[in-house]
């Protein structure tokens, strides 16, 4: 019973935080665009939600997590007026975006990768479900706010990162290991591996044999 309450009250924690971290970066995109208050809470949200309702979607697990707890939207919309009234503070509100995007990135992964493997899926399909947490909050965040998906970016390593920790957090909890370390350990290497690429820009290898043509120059 201690173990249960323990994982319950560590899966708590890391979804509330996961959620803030989001809602920060989405209302700092707004901020980067001069937007008002209501498009600060709107950017907040849709980012600090965003991923989880489409995992929730995706796993069938109905009504969606913030339904069930509205105090996800009390986060978001509370971190939002938070931004609203201090990002002017910030030296660079691009750099916090991106490390705070980089922990949350850690966070998700992991708990998308646990919320698969609770709804009864294998291992495989519970690492693609931290992936697509991970990563689905930033493109919305990223294509509402007219941004570079950073998920689409050629100079860093971001769903790689989220993919690593949620593989970590698998692997262990079927070697045995116990819930919560595992789920620890999953954060501390998906954020490890993401800090160091935004520090070092680490990238994988493109695919460059030829450019891609014009569609217009080719003859049919």
């Amino acid at each position: 019973m201690i173990k249960t309450d323990a994982l319950f009250l560590t899966l708590t924690a890391v979804e509330f935080a996961a959620v803030a971290l989001f809602a920060v970066t989405g209302a700092l995109v707004a901020s980067r665009k001069e937007m008002d208050i209501f498009g600060f809470g709107l950017m907040a949200t849709v980012t600090g939600i965003g991923g989880g309702t489409i995992r929730d979607l995706m796993l069938g697990s109905l009504p969606v997590f913030w339904v069930k707890h509205p105090s996800y939207l009390v986060i978001c919309l509370s971190m939002a007026a938070l931004t609203f009234f201090t990002a002017h503070l910030l030296a660079s509100r691009y750099r916090t975006l991106i490390w705070l995007d980089a922990a949350g990135l850690a966070l998700v992964a992991v708990l998308g990768a646990e919320k698969g493997l609770a709804s009864g899926a294998g291992p495989l399909v519970a690492v693609v479900m931290g992936v697509i947490t991970a990563a689905c909050g930033g493109i919305i965040r990223d294509l509402l706010g007219g941004e570079p998906p950073l998920l689409l970016s050629r100079h860093d390593i971001y769903a790689t990162a989220a993919m690593a920790g949620a593989i970590v957090f698998v692997g262990l909890t079927g070697l045995g290991v116990p819930r919560v370390a595992a789920v620890c350990a999953g954060i501390v290497f998906g954020f490890a591996i993401r800090g160091l690429a935004i520090r070092y820009r680490w990238a994988l290898s493109p695919y460059k044999p030829r450019p891609g043509r014009n569609p217009a120059d080719l003859e049919f």
